[in-house]
């Protein structure tokens, strides 16, 4: 049972469920969604145009790569972005070790650099959104960091099933829970697996690229 506040009793049986065991139950379940201005060195996944709507096929997505201050830099028709708003819901995937200092003290040169490139220059090359987008400008920068750490790089279908994937449907099935809490005290869920509770309710403390394409 998914609520706002545990009821006094159980929708189903009737019994009283305050003062139980709950042992199976989450005390919460974290959000999959974060301020990107207070993250460093992740990348970030947000809808275009509403930040509050599913994370779904119809949404238009909109991703950039945050520097170690929180200012987010996003590739548009402008050329490249550096936001220090609009980013306050969205979804992060950790790019860096917390201990991996070396990096994280040369990521915003590493990341100011590749922003200047002429490949993002609109005198130069233009936005396209099949080809050459914000997607592709975000995997560019992380396989060239990937590089420098001498790591092989990623594909698009690579990053997008290992690190996209999960924590879009993550956050799909939480807005999709909020919703129903909208209308309604609680929600019952068939009972599940421990690995099946997991997907929903696991903190996103963020899966390091760094670490998890390591040979």
């Amino acid at each position: 049972m998914v609520c706002h506040e545990v009821p006094e009793l159980c929708p189903l049986c009737e019994e009283p469920i305050l003062g139980s065991r709950l042992e199976e139950a989450p005390v919460s379940l974290p959000s999959p969604f974060c301020n990107g201005h207070t993250t460093s060195c992740c990348f970030l996944l947000a809808p275009a145009l509403d930040a509050y709507r599913a994370f779904d096929e119809k949404s238009e997505l909109h991703t950039g790569i945050s520097n170690s201050k929180g200012v987010v830099y996003n590739y548009t028709h402008l050329g490249v972005v550096k936001d220090e708003t609009g980013w306050e819901t969205c979804i992060r995937v950790v790019l860096v070790q917390h201990d991996s200092y070396s990096l994280r003290d040369q990521w915003d040169k590493y990341l100011e650099s590749y922003s200047g490139g002429a490949l993002w220059d609109t005198n130069w090359t233009r936005f396209d959104a099949v080809t050459h987008n914000c997607y592709t400008y975000c995997l560019g920068f992380i396989n060239r960091v990937l590089e420098v750490e001498g790591r092989g790089p990623l594909t698009p279908e690579q990053f997008t099933e290992r690190y996209v994937l999960p924590r879009t449907t993550r956050a799909h099935r939480f807005n999709g829970l909020l919703q129903v809490l909208k209308k309604k005290s609680y929600y019952l869920l068939e009972r599940q697996t421990g690995s099946e509770r997991s997907s929903l309710a696991e903190s996103d403390t963020g899966s390091q690229v760094k670490r998890e394409t390591g040979n």
